[in-house]
């Protein structure tokens, strides 16, 4: 979760300006929650604002709920349904306007440095270091959880974005293995086209076309290219032929998806894919937890395997909670909570549960099933391996994101778009960006 949101407006200019606006209004903010605001909550409860609403991620919440009540502190749950976050978003934004934020968020990627930057999380020092996560987590981990050389944020599990499902059961009737590189992959799609059997199950929802394309274009050009792109919005990385051609295999997947137009909730596609009625889904491998708590078998009835292409790198997302800072009655708990989070049994866990890697670079491999145990490996090889999400907040602020994930969808839909054009509306997107203040410091 990231700052809460103003919609982009129509002319990119004037992102610097609505930028102001809202770490204004958030300022103030931290102000009043400091004289008090939601002091009725008791300091032994904790409401928890997040948007794991899956049936995997349900239960990876479930779990961190249990234990924590061990520690005696009660999870209030406030889950948010919504692809992507985008309803809870919207719910913590008016919750702090009314005075009322939670105890607990879930807050990713570098809005954690902008909430820090305004004085609104509880800085985690102590937890810290008596945990050890130092030693412990991964150096890129270690450092998007930190503030200005303070810990602000409790890190739960690594998402591998660049992941495949495949239905074995159908790949199987049509003679194929699962595909591992892109020839393999456009040959999938040939031979199921060529059966009348969709290849994909792929929502036209915004943020799944948009995770899509960001496997393709990994796939494409490597790491180097994805961050140029979404991480340094460099419009000369826009003209590279790799970002083309990214493009024009975004359009041969979507001719290889059944009701391409269709905007489908992503468990609703996970179920599709589950029963049969496509080969393959691109998505992250919270896919592969879905798949699961349907009763499908990793390695029997599905493979969740790395993108076609896409064996060495890693485009992730981070899950992690803050604390929000008020008047410290419930600092205790919260900090229960936060230890709680990267302690090694909760590690294993949750990420069990949610599909995503451990976050802790001391984990045990042989505990891990195959998916996760390739995304640690792959994570832990270092910078040059990874390629933080776009979609997935670990890229680009909030609104940047979203200005992003609409021209793309634009460009998905409307067959008649060239890929230079496309070029020219991100690039004057990352002007404006670029003309945005910093996060405060």
């Amino acid at each position: 979760m990231e700052l809460p949101h103003f919609a982009l407006p129509a002319c990119p200019d004037h992102l610097p300006e609505r930028r102001r606006v809202l770490l204004g209004a958030l300022a103030a903010l931290a102000a009043l929650r400091s004289r008090g605001a939601g002091a009725a909550v008791p300091p032994d409860t904790l409401q928890v604002l997040h948007w794991w609403t899956s049936q995997g991620e349900r239960a990876a919440a479930a779990a961190l709920a249990s234990r924590l009540a061990q520690e005696h502190v009660t999870w209030r749950d406030a889950a948010v349904p919504g692809g992507a976050g985008q309803g809870a978003l919207k719910v913590l934004k008016g919750r702090f306007l009314a005075g009322d934020a939670p105890e607990a968020t879930q807050i990713i990627g570098p809005a954690i440095a902008e909430w820090a930057g305004m004085g609104l999380l509880l800085e985690l020092d102590d937890v810290a270091e008596a945990e050890g996560w130092d030693r412990a987590l991964f150096p890129v981990v270690r450092e998007l959880v930190r503030h200005r050389g303070h810990v602000v944020a409790a890190p739960l599990g690594i998402h591998r974005c660049n992941s495949l499902l495949v239905n074995r059961a159908v790949l199987a009737r049509l003679g194929l293995a699962a595909p591992m590189s892109w020839p393999a992959f456009d040959q999938c799609l040939a031979r199921c086209a060529a059966a009348g059997v969709p290849a994909l199950v792929q929502s036209a929802e915004p943020w799944q076309v948009a995770t899509l394309f960001e496997a393709l274009l990994l796939a494409s050009a490597g790491p180097a290219l994805h961050r140029a792109i979404f991480s340094a919005h460099d419009e000369a990385a826009l003209r590279d032929p790799r970002f083309a051609l990214a493009l024009s295999r975004l359009r041969a997947c979507r001719r290889a998806t059944a009701s391409p137009g269709r905007e489908l909730p992503w468990v609703d596609a996970v179920r599709e894919l589950s029963e049969g009625r496509a080969a393959m889904m691109v998505t992250g491998d919270w896919g592969k937890a879905e798949l699961a708590q349907r009763g499908a078998r990793a390695g029997a009835d599905f493979d969740c395997l790395p993108f076609p292409g896409t064996a060495d790198w890693h485009l992730y997302s981070i899950d992690t909670l803050v604390m929000i800072a008020g008047d410290f009655s419930h600092a205790p708990a919260q900090r229960r909570l936060a230890a709680l989070c990267a302690s090694p049994a909760m590690q294993e866990a949750w990420n069990r549960a949610k599909g995503s890697a451990s976050v802790r670079r001391d984990a045990d491999p042989a505990r891990m099933d195959a998916a996760e145990r390739a995304s640690w490996t792959t994570f832990g090889r270092g910078p040059a391996a990874l390629a933080p999400s776009m979609v997935h907040r670990m890229a680009t602020d909030e609104a940047g994101r979203d200005a992003i994930i609409a021209e793309l969808h634009r460009f998905d839909g409307d067959a008649t778009l060239a890929p230079e054009a496309l070029a020219q509306r991100l690039g004057a997107i990352f002007r404006a960006l670029a003309r945005t203040p910093a996060a405060p410091e």
